[in-house]
């Protein structure tokens, strides 16, 4: 058990569904003022998901809200569907609107809104980078895969998108070869060791404005994560860097169906480069 003088409440949301059987699971902590990283550390591991968020008090009134997030081993930056949870779990409590949230990517502004008998959440990444993946890293990537080359789609180049984290996009060229998901899960996760890749972002283009993805995430010790914000949000920089789409325009993601958590979340892209890509969707708590 968690030895804390002061016990705080662990809520337990799951993101980008409405269905507690689909969606990514977060945990959530609306007061953490008070707590050290090692009991956070340690909330999270108790928790179990793959990550947990923590948010603190604004230093002044009026100011954002510091927000941290621990994976069950460790401290990282930025998680998009643990944001969406902890502010429809604010919403739950102290109805729609605005939060600001400073996190260790930098500042990342969230709305929620009313949506039938629930909320959804929209955050904004902080501007994303894409950036070359290199022939060594992707012929790496690929034998961890057991992908020849030829099973990547030849419209959507490799690369590396970031908006707070790292995610490399890898396009596969049919729906069937993103289905049958089949890797060395030990040197795929040294490898993203290696390069602090947070997941990997696999995608099936089926129209303009939708996609599937599949995540990979051996660095939380997971095979598949079934919803990632964060990888969205690097992905909509991607779309815009490579001209694959013409901004301002909206993208759906489905990610989880695969792996039975199905995952909706969709994304807005500015035709500005210098903005952030806006992840929409809804949460719902764990009983």
């Amino acid at each position: 058990m968690l030895d804390l003088d002061h016990h705080p409440e662990i809520l337990r949301y799951t993101a980008f569904t409405r269905d507690p059987k689909g969606g990514n699971p977060a945990g959530v902590v609306l007061s953490a003022d008070g707590l050290t990283d090692e009991q956070m550390q340690k909330i999270a591991a108790d928790v179990g998901f793959s990550e947990t968020a923590f948010l603190f008090a604004p230093v002044i009134e009026g100011g954002p809200h510091a927000v941290r997030y621990f994976s069950p081993l460790a401290e990282i930056g930025f998680c998009g569907h643990a944001t969406i949870a902890l502010a429809i779990a604010h919403a739950d409590r102290e109805g729609a609107g605005s939060l600001s949230l400073q996190t260790k990517v930098g500042l990342i502004p969230v709305e929620t809104h009313h949506a039938g008998d629930g909320f959804t959440a929209t955050l904004i990444s902080v501007p994303p980078k894409v950036r070359d993946i290199g022939e060594e890293d992707l012929h790496e990537v690929l034998a961890a895969f057991r992908w020849a080359p030829d099973d990547l789609d030849p419209d959507l180049s490799p690369a590396i998108g970031n908006a707070g984290n790292d995610h490399p996009v890898l396009a596969a060229h049919t729906r069937e070869r993103l289905r049958d998901l089949d890797y060395d899960f030990d040197r795929l996760g040294a490898l993203m060791a290696a390069r602090d890749w947070t997941t990997i972002q696999l995608v099936w283009k089926e129209n303009e404005h939708s996609y599937h993805s599949r995540n990979p995430f051996p660095p939380g010790g997971v095979v598949e994560d079934p919803a990632t914000g964060a990888a969205a949000a690097a992905f909509g920089g991607y779309l815009r860097e490579v001209g694959l789409v013409t901004p301002p325009v909206e993208v759906d993601i489905t990610q989880g169906v695969d792996m039975g958590r199905p995952s909706s979340l969709r994304l807005f892209i500015p035709d500005d480069r210098a903005r952030g890509i806006s992840v929409t969707g809804a949460a719902m708590p764990l009983r």
